[in-house]
């Protein structure tokens, strides 16, 4: 599975195919389970450098489908442009798949082949096209029928249930919370972002499309599949820059909710 990488100067910033161990040690570890909806041969393994929330220049890694990793590729280079922290980037195999375990290190990750957290079917995860960025900054809130709220990672509970960045307080302001870089990830084709919606409310995930369109990209050969998403986050821009005088925020919710129906 050996091919040419695509760097990036400005970033060190490499995206290329995974290799036979790698995709190996996915399936010793649990990442890459039996009948997963994707396979090795469409996966890409992206490595980056990214801000730490000491300001330290750090190394990190991501594995998505072949398909949206250019961007993926981008979205961690203008994280570290804009100077947006990261605590780690580590694959999900060294968490064997476990994503509380993930969450509970404040890490970013991306492809994990398990079902949607308290579902049966397969989450975006699995098929490589959904980034959780910043777990404890952003965490995930699944609300009870009896009014109860359950926080993940549970250290997020005290600290980042309130979303305000700037705030009358001895901390007068807070990095890492994703509310900074909705843009970033929808402008890269990312469009579905978790902190819209009612229930459950997650906050540190983005992800692509609609299901309908993200088999698309996993049954179309690569080639098709790279002009469909072209198209798809082309489309959003678009709509973005005629709808942008009424301001940044309601323009991407309406021109990511119109794209993701359309496609």
């Amino acid at each position: 599975m050996l091919a040419a990488s695509i760097f990036s100067a400005s970033s060190l910033a490499k995206v290329a195919p995974i290799s036979q161990w790698q995709c190996d040690m996915m399936s010793k570890t649990s990442v890459l389970a039996q009948g997963a909806p994707v396979g090795c041969e469409r996966l890409s393994k992206v490595d980056f450098e990214f801000i730490d929330f000491q300001g330290q220049s750090k190394q990190g890694s991501v594995i998505v489908l072949d398909v949206v990793a250019p961007s993926v590729e981008k979205i961690f280079s203008d994280l570290k442009q804009r100077n947006f922290p990261l605590h780690s980037a580590r694959l999900m195999r060294e968490f064997k798949g476990d994503d509380d375990a993930s969450m509970n290190a404040n890490n970013s990750s991306a492809f994990n082949a398990r079902p949607i957290t308290g579902g049966s079917s397969w989450s975006k995860h699995a098929y490589g096209v959904a980034i959780d960025i910043n777990p404890v900054q952003n965490p995930f809130l699944e609300f009870g029928d009896n009014g109860t709220i359950k926080v993940k990672p549970i250290q997020s509970a005290t600290k980042y249930i309130n979303r305000t960045q700037f705030r009358a307080r001895s901390e007068l302001s807070r990095t890492g919370m994703a509310e900074e870089v909705v843009d970033l990830f929808a402008y890269h084709g990312f469009l579905i972002w978790g902190g819209d919606w009612n229930t459950p409310i997650d906050t540190q995930h983005f992800e692509v499309g609609s299901r309908q369109f993200v088999n698309q990209l996993v049954s179309k050969p690569k080639p098709e599949a790279t002009k469909l998403f072209s198209r798809y986050v082309e489309s959003y821009r678009t709509c973005y820059l005629r709808n942008k005088a009424q301001g940044a925020e309601k323009a991407r919710a309406m021109c990511a909710y119109k794209t993701v129906s359309a496609f």
